[in-house]
């Protein structure tokens, strides 16, 4: 059997997880419009293990034969942030089947509840985090010279 890895143990930056936790909230479908147009379905579940719990992000038909208090196992799952919270995420190249494991859920510690930088965004560390090599990512995102970040400290020649 692969790792487990605890709710408490889930960071913004965690990829390739199997997670054991017990539905706490079953969330209700919502339709939304994806960025790329589409429609689809999307619902949050909340899952709790012994540690702490946290929401599932789950889309279209992963909700279908899932029921309140069930037991699922969460493998090769990912971390993603909406609005700088944390979901976790199942994923195309990830899997989720009900469990037999007995799980008491801890319900105090809530994983998506505090709010996280966007550093841990993947778009950002690929088209603009901070690399500090003065091309991209140097907060002009590589659209010509910005005044303001140019003279910044440029104090060598009027010290007193």
């Amino acid at each position: 059997m692969d790792e487990i890895t605890k709710i408490k143990d889930l960071t913004p930056s965690s990829r390739r997880v199997n997670v054991v936790g017990k539905v706490v909230v079953l969330g209700e479908p919502k339709e939304i419009k994806t960025r790329f147009g589409e429609d689809k379905s999307v619902s949050e579940v909340i899952v709790a293990d012994d540690t702490g719990k946290i929401t599932l992000t789950l889309w279209d038909d992963q909700t279908k034969d899932i029921r309140d208090g069930e037991t699922l196992k969460i493998d090769n799952g990912y971390i993603s942030l909406l609005r700088g919270h944390m979901r976790l995420n199942v994923g195309k190249y990830g899997s989720m089947a009900e469990s037999e494991e007995e799980i008491e859920p801890n319900e105090e510690l809530d994983m998506s509840e505090k709010e996280y930088e966007y550093q841990y965004n993947n778009y950002n560390n690929r088209y603009g985090g901070n690399r500090g090599n003065g091309e991209r990512g140097n907060g002009n995102r590589g659209y010509g010279n910005n005044n303001r970040r140019s003279n910044y400290n440029r104090n060598d020649d009027n010290e007193e």
